[in-house]
């Protein structure tokens, strides 16, 4: 009877030891709301698998995405943004705020070019980095955008671009404005030597940008709901003092006014681009056939 009233000896329960799940395994879309398996998404090139929703890339991944492996070959990576106003507002120094831009998008500017191929056609290739300050032209980004023009003037290659970005970086002032004058007098140059340019707008493309060198493509294209304007939704509506429809702005809508040429799935703008290159290429080749001789 005593024995019911001695303390035994406890055996603690052996627990399993469960390794932490790592941080964005899953991610929530914000058209459809539902959730997305990161892996999953990356496979399908950042669009949502549920309701076709194009995240957004950074300007290497849309590099991967769009032209040959390995074809491109980057140049004056080494040009960088300068304070040329010594700007400071409450958000900070602007000189201070270029190196946590670089730092934040990986890359010295916001656009980045360089030699390219798609489907084994050669270009050069330009594309706006968004996460080095919204993607905005600053003068190294004016500077390098007609040095690409340029070199595919000299070269007698195609040119193509894909943008996103707010416009004209405010911090450089009327430096910065003057990128648009800059960018689109190089562009009547090279249009004058019967080169093909290929623009690509992705969302969200706005103000000095789209009202410049984005809206003078031979062939303006676009990724489907990107944002694409001069102004953002917000200010027009205060301006008007009216709602805008829920699909004003977009390429679906811009595309339905005849302000964009086509609105192309990410995965397909690589084929497209290779069909309208070899296009060019075989209408270049025609031209310079000698003329058949007329029969007397």
């Amino acid at each position: 009877m005593k024995d019911i009233f001695k303390r035994h000896p406890r055996y603690p329960a052996q627990r399993e030891k469960f390794e932490a799940l790592p941080d964005n395994l899953w991610i929530r879309c914000p058209k459809c709301q539902e959730l997305v398996y990161a892996n999953e998404l990356e496979s399908n090139l950042r669009v949502c698998p549920k309701c076709k929703y194009h995240f957004g890339l950074t300007a290497r991944e849309r590099i991967d995405a769009t032209l040959d492996e390995g074809s491109f070959h980057e140049l004056d990576a080494n040009m960088r943004s300068v304070d040329p106003l010594c700007f400071s507002a409450l958000e900070g120094v602007y000189s201070e705020k270029l190196e946590q831009y670089a730092e934040k998008a990986g890359t010295g500017e916001s656009f980045l070019y360089g030699h390219g191929a798609i489907e084994g056609e050669p270009l050069v290739f330009g594309v706006t980095e968004f996460k080095y300050a919204g993607g905005s032209m600053g003068a190294v980004f004016g500077e390098k955008l007609v040095r690409a023009i340029e070199l595919a003037e000299r070269e007698s290659l195609p040119m193509v671009t894909v943008s996103s970005g707010g416009g004209a970086r405010m911090q450089e002032g009327t430096v910065s404005l003057m990128q648009m004058a800059k960018t689109v007098a190089a562009l009547n140059r090279f249009k004058e030597q019967r080169l093909p340019y290929i623009s690509i707008m992705v969302d969200p493309c706005l103000g000095g940008m789209t009202a410049s060198y984005a809206m003078l493509g031979d062939v303006n294209m676009a990724e489907p709901g990107a944002y694409i304007g001069f102004a953002g939704r917000r200010v027009i509506e205060q301006t008007m003092r009216q709602k805008l429809p829920q699909d004003a702005a977009t390429s679906e809508f811009l595309l339905h006014h005849g302000m964009i040429d086509l609105v192309t799935p990410r995965a397909e703008i690589p084929s497209l681009l290779g069909r309208l290159l070899r296009m060019y290429v075989t209408s270049k080749a025609s031209s310079r056939r000698e003329p058949v001789a007329q029969l007397a």
